[in-house]
């Protein structure tokens, strides 16, 4: 099958947690275990880590990978919005560090019948957890053109959206739009003629918004950086990879209230709020990957580092 994942900007996310001996860290997207082999290594030879992922698949993969670090390794099936539950659960009070690598991997969009890639011909699913959950196949088919239009609005960020909703109601009202290339040839045809010269194929905005939606992928992470916080000991580094925009303003926004700490309007001459800050902004402006990496992986094109220390 080849590589399962290249993990994005490896030597960056490993200086950003400040890697050492002797420490706790989470990966809460563990996928194919490349950040967190980088991160037991750097860890040698009694750091430990915790792996978390919602992918069956990925778990497995991980578990190979990281075999030969087994004695200083778990790895946990579930969802990274309860990594405060799941350390819980693991009687470990404080991790050193943390890690969040959004997005989907290269394994989920090159197997065609997880149906993340309009691509590849294949069942429209888009689930990260197979075993639960409502299918994009079933948004598809169930939601009203306003409830599809709001959705594709609000999480794939596209103009277009009215436009797309309604071509996606007429055309399932003729046939059921079973694939991912149903749905791709559902969204070309409601575009205007001159989107063809867009840079980006036009089904990718209402792709990304139908994946957000199926795996509540944006609430997952604001629950995923309220949670890891509280299990982040003083000193602790908070990164987190980002693929879009909608999941950048999230962490940008959370890390900057974090280092604020008092939440009152400007104009209140006292701070009734009483909180203080618990955060230090490590990058002011995102780390974007070097044009050698780009080269070698053009699908890191769009990644965003940012990392926040507990204080």
């Amino acid at each position: 099958m080849g590589i399962f994942h290249i993990p994005v900007m490896l030597k960056e996310v490993i200086a950003s947690l400040n890697c050492r001996a002797g420490a706790v860290y989470v990966d809460c997207t563990v996928g194919g275990g490349g950040h967190a082999e980088a991160i037991l290594r750097s860890t040698a030879p009694d750091g430990m880590l915790i792996g978390i992922d919602t992918d069956e698949e990925a778990l497995e993969e991980a578990a190979k990978r990281l075999a030969p670090f087994k004695n200083r390794t778990t790895l946990v099936k579930g969802n990274f919005a309860d990594i405060d539950t799941i350390l819980a659960e693991m009687k470990i009070k404080k991790a050193n560090g943390i890690l969040l690598d959004l997005g989907v991997s290269s394994h989920q969009l090159d197997t065609a019948d997880r149906g993340f890639s309009f691509t590849l011909d294949a069942p429209l699913d888009m689930r990260m957890d197979r075993s639960r959950g409502r299918s994009a196949y079933d948004l598809i088919q169930t939601l009203s053109e306003d409830e599809l239009e709001r959705l594709i609005r609000k999480y794939g960020e596209e103009r277009m959206a009215r436009r797309v909703a309604r071509s996606i109601v007429e055309n399932r009202n003729f046939a059921p739009i079973r694939t991912t290339a149903d749905l791709a040839a559902v969204v070309i045809k409601a575009m205007p003629r001159d989107n063809a010269r867009q840079r980006i194929h036009p089904a990718t905005r209402t792709f990304q918004a139908l994946r957000i939606a199926v795996n509540d992928e944006l609430a997952g992470l604001h629950r995923a950086i309220a949670g890891g916080m509280e299990r982040l000991g003083q000193g602790g580094r908070f990164s987190v990879i980002s693929f879009h925009s909608l999941e950048d303003r999230i962490v940008k926004n959370a890390f900057r209230i974090g280092e604020k700490g008092c939440f009152c309007p400007p104009d209140l001459p006292v701070c009734a709020c009483g909180r203080t800050p618990t955060l230090k902004v490590v990058t002011r402006k995102p780390i974007v990957p070097g044009a050698a990496e780009l080269s070698s992986n053009p699908r890191a094109r769009s990644a965003k580092l940012r990392t926040a220390e507990r204080i």
